[in-house]
């Protein structure tokens, strides 16, 4: 049956659509008819409404068919459980190259990218001659450095992961620049590698590991190896990867719906201790939030 939403509340629809979807199986989809978005009729949902409500019922939104000039079918197709996160697993299945995360690719991902570019930008990532990675993967991260920075081959350029796979794969990436290097390595263990001090430190989606102790290790990377006119990149996850699909909203463990208190509060632990530590903090983003602080030590 083609549900027809023309001239429904919205929240009406989202109640007939959570009850719809929960019947069907993974991978199957529905669709419905609602007013065409291009119309300039004040009652036009957008088609980023459309968007936003399939993430918010894990489901990927397909293309829209036009039925004529008035109506559009709207096309959601439901997500798998098919996701890293959910994976009882030790770092290399979860991480390696053969695992789901390998899949994800989020340089193609607008919402990553864009302030994850920005926090580059900030941190004028071309005048710090020594950087370091803290979970750098497979190494996409330094990808979009060697973008930016117009003097790439004259960075020092230092990855570490735990996930031996990642590495090998970033090795390979990476196999014609000198400049750059990776090591197989517990963060935890980082004071015993005498890496020396960094002008800018990389870590997103890393510190929050369950294994980590979150406030120490982050307290120590600052206070060891992040040079006193330094600079430090973090990025917090506010999104869940489901079947592929990039799903806002952090979620804890025995919630089924997105709940942020731990995101915010590692956020803004981390800003005030930069700040009493002289550091100019900027915090961006929305399915990433980075966190982007410079030395203003003179």
């Amino acid at each position: 049956m083609l549900l027809n939403f023309s001239n429904t509340p919205l929240l009406e629809i989202i109640e007939v659509l959570q009850k719809e979807i929960a019947s069907l199986l993974e991978h199957e989809s529905i669709s419905f008819i609602v007013e065409n978005p291009d119309l300039t009729t004040a009652q036009t949902h957008s088609y980023k409404t459309w968007l936003d409500l399939a993430h918010i019922l894990k489901c990927k939104m397909l293309t829209p068919k036009q039925v004529d000039e008035q109506f559009v079918e709207i096309r959601f197709q439901k997500l798998s459980a098919d996701s890293f996160h959910s994976v009882d697993a030790d770092k290399e299945q979860k991480y390696g190259n053969e695992s789901i995360f390998s899949k994800i690719n989020k340089n193609e991902e607008t919402s990553f990218i864009y302030h994850y570019s920005q926090a580059l930008k900030n941190v004028k990532v071309g005048q710090r001659k020594r950087i370091l990675n803290l979970g750098v993967n497979n190494g996409d991260e330094f990808e979009v450095i060697e973008q930016l920075a117009s003097n790439f081959t004259e960075l020092e350029l230092l990855g570490i992961d735990y996930c031996d796979s990642a590495i090998e794969d970033a090795k390979q990436k990476f196999q014609e620049h000198k400049n750059v290097t990776f090591l197989q390595a517990d963060i935890n263990e980082l004071n015993t590698l005498e890496l020396g001090e960094f002008d800018l430190i990389i870590s997103i989606g890393t510190l929050q590991s369950s294994n980590l102790n979150f406030n120490e290790v982050f307290m120590s990377i600052v206070q060891n190896q992040l040079s006193p006119n330094g600079a430090i990149i973090l990025g917090f996850p506010n999104c869940r990867w489901i079947d592929g699909e990039m799903i806002y909203g952090a979620m804890m463990r025995n919630y089924n719906y997105s709940e942020m208190s731990n995101l915010y509060k590692d956020v803004i632990y981390c800003k005030k201790y930069l700040q009493q530590k002289k550091f100019r903090v900027t915090i961006t983003g929305k399915d990433y939030i980075f966190l982007s602080a410079t030395s203003i030590r003179k």
